[in-house]
């Protein structure tokens, strides 16, 4: 059996709904479907999505810091995102959040998330 690490944000649906931010096997880092929570557990920026991608880059990266990485480790995004018009704030916001370091992006128009507010959603896949 591998050795697996689990770490989790301690968000409502993570504690809910069973599962982890973050499941590390080996070199294999795969995050969790991530939305724009602020620490108090309210919605971060209802609406705004360059808002929200940044802010659900930041969760991600303090999950992956409990590990010892960084947003350097990040290899892929997934932003699926509820009005595919806005791909271009969410592309920018991508692009300030990552600076140098260019990871693969795929952008996904979704009919909803997990609640209302709430316009993008993110999952990453990196390696340690």
């Amino acid at each position: 059996m591998p050795d697996i690490t689990f770490v989790s944000t301690g968000n409502q649906w993570e504690k809910r709904f069973g599962y982890a931010r973050i499941a590390r096997v080996g070199d294999l880092v795969l995050v969790g479907g991530t939305v724009a929570i602020n620490s108090d557990g309210t919605s971060h920026q209802p609406g705004d999505a360059g808002a929200q991608t940044t802010r659900c880059f930041e969760i991600i990266e303090s999950a992956l810091s409990q590990i010892g990485l960084d947003r350097t480790s990040i290899l892929r995004s997934r932003v699926f995102v509820t009005d595919i018009a806005q791909a271009e704030r969410v592309g920018l916001a991508h692009k300030a959040f990552f600076g140098y370091h260019t990871p693969c992006l795929t952008q996904v128009g979704v009919a909803t998330l997990i609640a209302p507010e709430f316009v993008v959603e993110i999952e990453c896949d990196a390696h340690a």
